[in-house]
């Protein structure tokens, strides 16, 4: 599998990984969605056109099952 980096501001970035131990740690699933959701939407500028259209919850399982 070929990884592609996105370049994306580290304001952006450091949101993202707040989110992502939130989300991890949130046991309401609803909640879980919320935070997928938000930053699915703050990613989306910086998705490549021709990528993979972004998932809410599996972006984040993707990334923990990857380290």
């Amino acid at each position: 599998m070929s990884r592609r980096s996105i370049n994306v501001p580290a304001t952006v970035a450091r949101a993202f990984m707040r989110d992502m131990r939130l989300f991890f740690a949130e046991p309401n699933a609803i909640k879980r969605d919320e935070i997928a959701a938000r930053q699915l939407s703050a990613l989306r500028p910086y998705n490549p056109p021709r990528a993979k259209k972004l998932r809410q919850h599996k972006m984040f399982l993707q990334m923990r099952d990857q380290t």
